[in-house]
């Protein structure tokens, strides 16, 4: 991809940005192996302390790729992975991708029905669940047919029991002994799974466009759509990565693995780009600024990408402990709208600069971000990454482009773009033009120089924490509850950033609001972080002709109140 006249931008890249990346020839699996091969010792991954090298992650990741071809898997079989980040998370993704077989990643904080569907349409029938998971999945109906659950007790990954007691809120020590030992009832125990020596070296490997992710996104509908991603696909958008964070050395960076790995920005993040640098992975199964900083004495980190709410959280409790965060010399922020205080705050205490990127789930799934440099434009999500073509066009005709500096729909093409949806290939149309333009959804502004603003959101997705809730999912739990007649979801602006799921019902005649009522109600079908933390009643709901509650309009009407 030379540079035209449709790459403006590329002017404002960081001095040693290439316009376009060298294309991977090889797959996932390749780039693991030669990163073990070249980095040997070297530290790999970080648990509470316990470090693990590469040749020790390698030398799992082949035993556990024998258990798992023993348990059946075989090339193209989708085996799903329900886990926080450890140690285990790591060694399960690359184990799948050595087979050939398809990484599908879940949330472990999911409810058994959200669990459900997906499991429905991807149809998984090898499982690595956390083993507070796992009989979650044990109980899914005889339709779902689950071969093997193997289940994950973390702490096994910790370096001793007495450090453990350090870090959870375990009453004793002979309670964490208990923990160690104990195991999901009817599963696989994870230790059994690399138990029966290394995979045979000649073992047929993946090919580069074969598929090698399938993760999960919401869209317009409600319904999660699972993007499937290759080898190529995830391979390239590392090395954009790469590319992005000009000067980051190979065996030198430490990146903190705060964001879930089960999300495509810390897969491609974490597993793929950090694996690629060869760099130590410090992993974090949840985000706890104690935790953080207690680590950051020991084990400074250069690269720390979160949200928002983290970056403020962070640098609050550096500044009250005096803890230094002068070694983050990359920070990218994705998923929600930068605050200009956060930039300013996190920049007080950090070592380099905090840019703004846009991604998506679809794009496997960095497409966008302000360099590492003083062209860097705050508020905006930057300029397309090396290898990135952008337009921009009606929202209703994808094929008629905007003027410049007019609202409207970001388009993006490059290698990173998703092949398209498992088994939906109506969605698949809707999103994927037939040239291969991958349709946002959302509505953006461009300046002279190619730098985006977001606008607005055509799929209504609510961002909150870094998630997206879909408004149409928890309508819909909504709806099932007897007091509630219909229901709009819509988010909340935060003054610190990000939204709040926020929801008006029209209630039975008769009925009164009962706001905790209906909060528990969404919290047996729904993750916590998509439960409405507000719940109005409304009259006269507004709608289409057909009956269809107007959104947009109840937002307007009720937003005021709360």
């Amino acid at each position: 991809m030379a540079i035209t006249e449709q790459q403006p931008w590329v002017k404002h890249y960081q001095p040693g940005v290439p316009a376009e990346i060298d294309y991977p020839t090889t797959s996932l699996v390749e780039m693991l192996e030669h990163a073990v091969a070249e980095a040997g010792d070297a530290p790999a991954l970080e648990f509470f302390g316990r470090r693990t090298s590469y040749a020790e992650l390698g030398a799992q990741i082949d035993q556990a790729a024998e258990g798992l071809r023993l348990l059946g898997v075989r090339a193209g079989d989708r085996v799903a992975l329900i886990l926080p980040n450890c140690p285990q998370h790591v060694v399960a993704f690359y184990a799948v991708l050595r087979l050939g077989g398809v990484v599908v990643e879940h949330n472990p904080l999911y409810t058994s029905p959200e669990l459900r569907h997906q499991f429905e349409d991807h149809q998984a029938r090898i499982v690595i669940a956390w083993d507070k998971v796992a009989p979650t999945v044990r109980a899914f109906p005889a339709d779902i047919e689950i071969d093997h659950i193997v289940s994950v007790n973390l702490l096994e990954a910790f370096p001793t029991v007495k450090r453990l007691a350090l870090y959870l809120p375990v009453k004793s020590l002979r309670e964490s002994r208990a923990a160690l030992t104990g195991s999901a009832a009817g599963t696989t125990p994870w230790k059994d799974l690399l138990s029966h020596g290394a995979i045979d070296p000649e073992h047929s490997r993946p090919a580069l466009n074969d598929l090698a992710a399938i993760q999960y996104t919401s869209g317009t509908t409600g319904r999660p759509k699972g993007a499937m991603l290759t080898h190529y696909n995830l391979h390239c958008n590392a090395l954009q990565g790469e590319a992005w964070m000009h000067g980051a050395e190979y065996r030198k960076e430490v990146f903190y693995a705060i964001l879930p790995m089960f999300h495509s920005f810390g897969l491609t993040l974490y597993l793929t780009y950090g694996i690629h640098k060869q760099a130590l992975l410090v992993l974090f199964p949840k985000f706890d600024p104690k935790t953080v900083l207690d680590t950051m004495k020991k084990t400074p980190a250069t690269v720390y990408c979160a949200v928002p709410p983290i970056y403020e959280r962070t640098a609050l409790a550096a500044k009250e402990r005096g803890i230094s965060l002068r070694s983050c010399k990359f920070c990218i922020s994705g998923a929600m709208n930068l605050p200009d205080h956060v930039v300013e705050l996190w920049e007080s205490v950090s070592g380099g600069l905090l840019v703004e990127g846009f991604g998506m789930t679809e794009a496997s799934p960095v497409a966008m971000g302000n360099p590492f440099y003083p062209t860097r434009r705050p508020g905006t999500v930057g300029i397309p990454f090396s290898s990135t073509l952008m337009k921009v066009t009606d929202p209703d005709d994808p094929t008629v482009e905007v003027t410049r500096g007019e609202p409207g729909e970001l388009l993006l093409k490059g290698p990173q773009v998703f092949q398209g949806y498992w088994n939906n290939p109506e969605e698949t149309a809707k999103t994927l033009t037939p040239d291969g333009w991958l349709r946002t959804g959302d509505i953006v502004t461009v300046d002279e120089d190619g730098f985006s603003t977001i606008v607005d959101r055509a799929k209504d997705l609510i961002i909150t924490g870094g998630f997206n809730v879909a408004p149409t999912e928890v309508e819909t739990v909504l709806r099932l509850h007897a007091s509630v007649v219909d229901a709009a979801v819509f988010g909340k602006p935060l003054e610190r950033g990000g939204e709040m799921v926020a929801a008006a019902v029209e209630l039975e005649p008769g009925a009164t609001l009962d706001e905790k009522a209906l909060q528990d109600h969404c919290r047996e079908h729904l993750a916590a972080y998509k439960i409405p933390r507000r719940i109005v009643q409304i009259t006269d709901t507004p709608r289409t002709m057909l009956g269809k509650v107007l959104r947009r309009k109840v937002r307007e009407q009720v937003l005021p109140t709360l």
